[in-house]
This record gives C-alpha cells, structure tokens and sequence, in this order.
C-alpha cells in the first residue's frame, strides 16, 4: 500500500516504549502488594478492594470476547502459510495450525509460552531482516529497487498519501492499545523483580524496531518485485496480505525458506498461545476458582485450565472458517477492544491513588461497549 500505512508501525513502537516506561515497572510492583495478583481481573478486584465482584467478572469477559477474536487472527495467518506453501485448502489448513499451537499450550503452560516465544521471536527477527535484503539483491540494488516503486507510483513514497489528519491520529493510536493488552501486562506481572524491567525493555525495543522495519520493507520493496515480475503476481494481487510468503517462496532455495516461513508460525504460535493462556486463566482463576470451586486443587485447576484452551481455540476456529477473513482486520477489532476497556483502568489505576472501583467499571463498561457499537 505504499509507505502510507507505515504510520500503524511508528505509533505500536512509541506505544509499546511508554507501555515499558509507565507500566511494566508499576505492574510488577503492583500486582505483588496485590495479593500476588497473577491476572488482571485479579489484579483489579484486590487493588479497588470490589467484594461484589463485579470488576473481576466484567474484565474476564472483556478478556474472553476480544481474546477469541483475536485467537481467530491467529488462525487465519497459520491457514494462509499452510495454504501457501503446501497448497492445502483453507479449510483444512485452518485446523493443522490451530492443532500445532493448542497442543504445546496444552501439555506446557505459562513457562513453556515464555521459552518457546523466545525461540520464535528470534525466528522472525531472521527472517524479517533476511528477506528484505534478498529482494534488494534479487532487483540489483537499493537504487533500482526505489526506481522501480517510483516508476510504479510515485504516491508510494507519500507518507501522507489519502490521509486526513485524524486518519493518521487513528493510524498511530494503535499504539495506545498496549496499555490493555492482557497477554503483554501478564509479562510484566512475571518479570522476576523491578530489577529486570530496565534491561528487558532495552532488548524488547529493540527486537520490536528492528521486525517492524523488517515487516515494512518486505511490503514496501515487494511492489518493486511484483511491478517487476508480474506473472508471479497472483497471489498477492489477491491477498495483499501474503506478500511475505510469496517473495520466501520465490527468492530462497527451498530448505531456507521453510526455516524463514516458519518465522511466519513462530509469530502466530508466540501470540495465539499467549492469548489461549490468559484467556484459560481467566475462565480457571477468575470464575471456576472464585466462585465455582474456591478449595480446587492445583491439579483440578490445570485440566480446567486446558479444557478452557481448547474451548477457546474451537470458538476462534468457527470465526476464522470465513475464507473471507483478514488477519489485520481480526487483529484491529480486538486490538482497540482491549486498549479501550483496560488501558485507561490499567493507567489510571497505577498513576492515581485516587481512583475507585465504580471509575473503574465505567471505564471498563464504556471502552468495551463503545468499540462493539462502533465495529
């Protein structure tokens, strides 16, 4: 789309910066003189002390709704890659991703997300600062590569191109939604001691610039490609959204480019299980724990918490079987229902000792409320 669109990846890397700088830090104190809170509901009916429960019932649902809209993101990226690269129907493809992701979160759990997310982010940084490169060279040069765009249409270059001023407010507001991810503030809630924020923050940033440059350059550099060879064109005039996966195909002997598609899985697995936990946690802490069964044992509680899994991820499945579904699409539905019903709370509730219980639900109630009107 040109480099009009980069404005979403400007405003997630200022967004993610002040979410470490105001809210990582907080969190994690937070959340231990909290009763150690291990969830948000959590988090949130001991620090406004809501013996109605209200807030903790409110948010598990805020995070079940928006969480399986999200999983079902997740879902269609994974069909696409097994659709692409195998030539797998998308709705087979759709179950041989999902199954791969459920079954790890299945037999590991919250330690195991945390390793394998480390191993999987270390993928797509390779592939996502490898690939760029290969188009460029595969083109010439840099210099020939930005000719062909420009040929092509010079609007591409056009940082502003068909956008209004609040277009692009909108565009870089999705940075705002970090501050009620629940599968990210969960990580701060983690971390070992306050001690650890600073450097994670230095490593996070600067994983997340270096992809994010990575992810624009592919889109960008492969209107030079496809311009220049438009017979393999196809599938991306279709689908916009599978650029990466095309340029792989072409550009790399096929034993790289499984490992570099498989950075693909990685970005979908890392998230997807991430997203399955908090919401499992949520529906075993949050309402079979504390109102069902408040004495379960720890045991009881883990084979609730996997029944909840693959409840979820079947959910997310019947979402995503629309072959119609765009990943982005999903992921901005549930990005804004997240940022708007917690981030104001998450915020508030760290930087100002005054806030209360009914503040919070109605910020809560209008920021979820507001983005299913909107949508």
């Amino acid at each position: 789309a040109g480099l009009s669109e980069s404005w979403i990846a400007i405003g997630l890397i200022v967004g993610a910066w002040l979410n470490w700088l105001f809210v990582a830090g907080r969190l994690r104190v937070h959340t231990e003189h909290n009763h150690n809170a291990l969830t948000l509901p959590d988090y949130f009916s001991h620090r406004f002390e809501d013996h109605s429960r209200l807030l903790r019932i409110f948010s598990a649902l805020v995070i079940l709704v928006f969480f399986t809209i999200y999983c079902a993101s997740g879902v269609v990226a994974g069909a696409r890659l097994f659709e692409s690269t195998f030539g797998v129907p998308y709705a087979y493809a759709l179950w041989i991703g999902a199954a791969a992701t459920i079954l790890y979160v299945f037999i590991g759990g919250f330690l195991a997300v945390s390793w394998t997310d480390t191993v999987q982010a270390t993928l797509m940084i390779f592939a996502l600062l490898i690939t760029p490169v290969f188009v460029i060279l595969a083109l010439g040069d840099m210099d020939t590569a930005m000719a062909t765009i420009a040929a092509q249409n010079p609007a591409n270059f056009d940082m502003f191109r068909g956008l209004s001023f609040v277009a692009i407010i909108s565009l870089l507001a999705w940075g705002l939604g970090y501050f009620g991810q629940p599968h990210i503030l969960v990580r701060f809630m983690a971390a070992d001691s306050i001690k650890t924020i600073p450097n994670a923050r230095r490593i996070g940033m600067t994983w997340m610039i270096l992809t994010l440059a990575g992810a624009v350059a592919v889109g960008f550099l492969g209107i030079a490609y496809f311009a220049d060879h438009p017979e393999l064109a196809g599938a991306v005039s279709q689908n916009g959204e599978r650029v990466f996966m095309e340029l792989v195909k072409i550009l790399f002997n096929p034993w790289v480019a499984g490992i570099i598609l498989s950075g693909v899985l990685a970005a979908v697995m890392s998230t997807l299980s991430a997203q399955l936990l908090v919401s499992s946690s949520a529906l075993t802490q949050d309402f079979y724990k504390a109102m069902l069964r408040k004495n379960a044992s720890q045991t009881e509680l883990v084979w609730v918490g996997r029944a909840m899994v693959l409840l979820i991820a079947l959910i997310a499945i019947g979402i995503a079987s629309n072959p119609e579904s765009k990943v982005l699409g999903l992921v901005s539905y549930a990005w804004a229902g997240f940022g708007a019903a917690f981030g104001p709370v998450v915020l508030i509730s760290l930087l100002w000792k005054r806030m209360t219980r009914n503040g919070a639900l109605a910020g809560m109630l209008v920021g979820a409320i507001t983005v299913v009107v909107w949508k």
